[in-house]
């Protein structure tokens, strides 16, 4: 398999568990207060991820400044991503808040800067308008009808998603870093700044029952250690706005989750925005394939290009 399709299989994978995370989330907030279940989803996260960093005794070089300096400052930025996205779904249902984060696929090209310093062509932004057009058949086909709270919650987090994803993507291209490292860091991070809020409820944790630790070890170690691990790795091989049209479907898996495990019924309007997703994202997928290769493609011929030989007078 090319290595091209396999970044995007990865990354399918990845919007696949993410798009399954607001099911576990919902279920997981009505057990638990918000706080606790996103310390506790860093924590076993972050336990993770030193046991990954820990095994990996042939590597000698050691972490670097750059690694703990993106790490703590995408840790902060994720954090209030889960924080806004997990605090939206206890106020909504986990249909809407997957179809409201899609939105992301729009607003992260806008704030891309590292696959070129040429503008997107108009047509990747049809594409982008198409799958704006799906959500809102989706989110219509599920009953959403006026902004709620935990709705622009989850809108707040789409916004600060597509930032976090042009900074990886960013500070990617800036410097090479270990993406077990990086990640590390940033559930590091995350555990420390939810420790506090969470603390006067941390007793009521360990009487939770077995299903709420499934649903937080799933939390943790899919949605976060994996899905984190594997959405830098891929963005450090593609582009941001690649990823991000990647990782659009995102509420196709999410409605797909809610009909065979949530009870959701899937209307006709809802089918057909499923549809106009799984093609906006493709054709932006292609557009933005496109746009890269022509542009690195100039940026060579520019470079191959001799000198010019000075003339005398």
């Amino acid at each position: 398999m090319p290595v091209s399709r396999r970044i995007d299989a990865v990354l399918f994978l990845v919007a696949l568990v993410w798009g399954s995370s607001y099911l576990a989330a919902k279920t997981a907030t009505g057990a638990l207060p918000v706080t606790v279940v996103l310390f506790a989803r860093y924590a076993i996260s972050a336990l993770a991820c030193g046991a990954l960093v820990a095994s990996r005794r042939r590597r000698r070089d050691g972490w670097t400044r750059a690694e703990v300096r993106a790490g703590s400052l995408l840790g902060v930025t994720q954090a209030a991503v889960l924080a806004l996205e997990t605090y939206g779904v206890a106020h909504t249902s986990a249909g809407n808040a997957g179809l409201i984060i899609s939105l992301t696929i729009v607003l992260t090209p806008a704030l891309d800067r590292t696959a070129s310093s040429r503008r997107l062509p108009g047509t990747f932004f049809l594409a982008a308008g198409l799958c704006v057009l799906a959500v809102g058949l989706l989110t219509a086909g599920s009953g959403l009808h006026a902004l709620r709270l935990g709705d622009a919650l989850v809108l707040a987090a789409a916004v600060v998603r597509a930032g976090h994803v042009a900074l990886t993507g960013r500070l990617a291209a800036r410097h090479r870093m270990d993406p077990l490292r990086l990640t590390s860091v940033q559930m590091v991070v995350g555990s420390a700044l939810f420790l506090v809020p969470a603390l006067t409820h941390l007793p009521g944790l360990t009487h939770s029952s077995a299903i709420t630790w499934a649903q937080l070890v799933y939390l943790a170690l899919f949605c976060s250690v994996f899905a984190f691990l594997a959405q830098t790795w891929a963005v450090q091989r593609t582009s941001a706005s690649r990823a991000s049209l990647l990782l659009g479907t995102e509420p196709i898996w999410a409605v797909a989750i809610g009909i065979s495990l949530g009870g959701e019924r899937l209307t006709v309007w809802a089918a057909l925005g499923a549809v106009l997703m799984i093609a906006g994202t493709y054709w932006g997928q292609a557009i933005e394939r496109t746009h890269r290769a022509t542009t690195a493609k100039t940026v060579d011929e520019l470079r191959s290009r001799p000198a010019p030989t000075p003339t005398g007078v």
